[in-house]
């Protein structure tokens, strides 16, 4: 099976530095690497809400890059940190991005992530065959 990667121009440079593809199409799915809150210059804001706008902002740059919205996802885990604290701001945000049908959904408290200051990390699955 042929993989072809997903890698808008926003990330070209962080996919090089980290030796890492932001998306991977594989058959009918798109796998989506965990992004964090960091905006696109790779600023980390301390406010919960702009880390958990830039994560769903980062997804959507790259699900835009293959002709894809969010409701193509079927299926995304999200890592948190403080997840108790946080859940609710950003259930609030997830359901303002999201239609029915939502996509299958696992959310997890970690007690780190790899990027120093995030408190969300999403990862995705989504439909290459998505129409609507």
């Amino acid at each position: 099976m042929v993989k072809r990667v997903v890698i808008p121009q926003e990330f070209q440079e962080v996919a090089e530095k980290l030796n890492m593809s932001p998306a991977i199409f594989s058959g009918n799915h798109i796998f989506l690497s965990g992004m964090t809150g960091a905006d696109m210059s790779g600023n980390m804001p301390e406010d919960p809400e702009a880390q958990f706008r830039n994560t769903f902002k980062k997804i959507a740059c790259i699900l835009h890059e293959a002709n894809l919205d969010l409701d193509a996802i079927v299926e995304m885990t999200s890592y948190h940190i403080g997840l108790r604290e946080h859940f609710e701001l950003f259930d609030s945000i997830r359901l303002e991005l999201f239609s029915k049908p939502y996509p299958a959904w696992t959310a997890i408290e970690a007690a780190a992530l790899r990027r120093e200051g995030a408190l969300v990390e999403i990862r995705a699955v989504v439909s290459a065959n998505y129409g609507g």
